[in-house]
């Protein structure tokens, strides 16, 4: 990926279009996360109930503060595990549109490993976090796999190659709880325990 796709990226991002994008994951589908006419075209293109919430990416744990009010606890996990293919649950600020949490006062936090994400991060602001296929199908870890209704939507898609694949494990950390479980979830239940 290069800087001009990064541009190219970061410029349909502010006109509130899609874009497909890679992680440590899976690829993803990005959209601007604060705008609510642009998340609702990621349900769109996945064809997604309302009713499941989409999780927003962040660069870094600052910037996650900025959109969420996390306690010393989750903020002490977040620099334990992330950046990494964890998706840890926050209370929202206003800031949030209720579409993206299904109208709940909690968000999905992501920060991807991944330097190409976080590039893109870093030029866009919050993104949408949600696997770029149509729901129902599988996650796409090669985009000779992307469903045409995807590709058609998105203005633009980066290459990153083939993605390792597998899922984020989703974790709300003020609950104790794991809500699916992923390549870290052991370390976190430990964690959990621990702390």
């Amino acid at each position: 990926m290069s800087e001009f796709d990064f541009d190219r990226a970061a410029e349909a991002i502010r006109d509130g279009e899609l874009i497909v994008y890679p992680t440590e994951t899976v690829y993803g589908l990005g959209a601007d996360a604060l705008d609510a006419d642009a998340v609702e075209g990621v349900f769109a293109a996945k064809d997604r109930d309302h009713s499941k919430p989409v999780s927003m990416a962040v660069p870094d744990v600052e910037t996650a503060a900025e959109y969420t009010t996390p306690t010393e606890r989750e903020r002490a996990f977040m620099r334990e595990f992330l950046p990494g293919p964890v998706t840890v649950v926050l209370e929202r600020t206003p800031a949030v549109p209720d579409i993206l949490t299904a109208g709940r006062d909690r968000v999905g936090i992501r920060i991807p490993d991944h330097d190409g994400a976080l590039e893109l991060l870093g030029r866009t602001g919050p993104l949408t976090a949600t696997s770029a296929n149509v729901s129902g199908t599988g996650s796409v870890r090669d985009l000779a796999t992307l469903d045409d209704r995807i590709r058609e939507r998105a203005a633009v898609v980066l290459d990153g190659g083939t993605t390792p694949g597998g899922g984020s494990t989703v974790v709300d950390v003020a609950a104790g709880e794991i809500h699916r479980r992923g390549s870290a979830a052991d370390a976190i239940e430990q964690w959990l325990s621990d702390n």
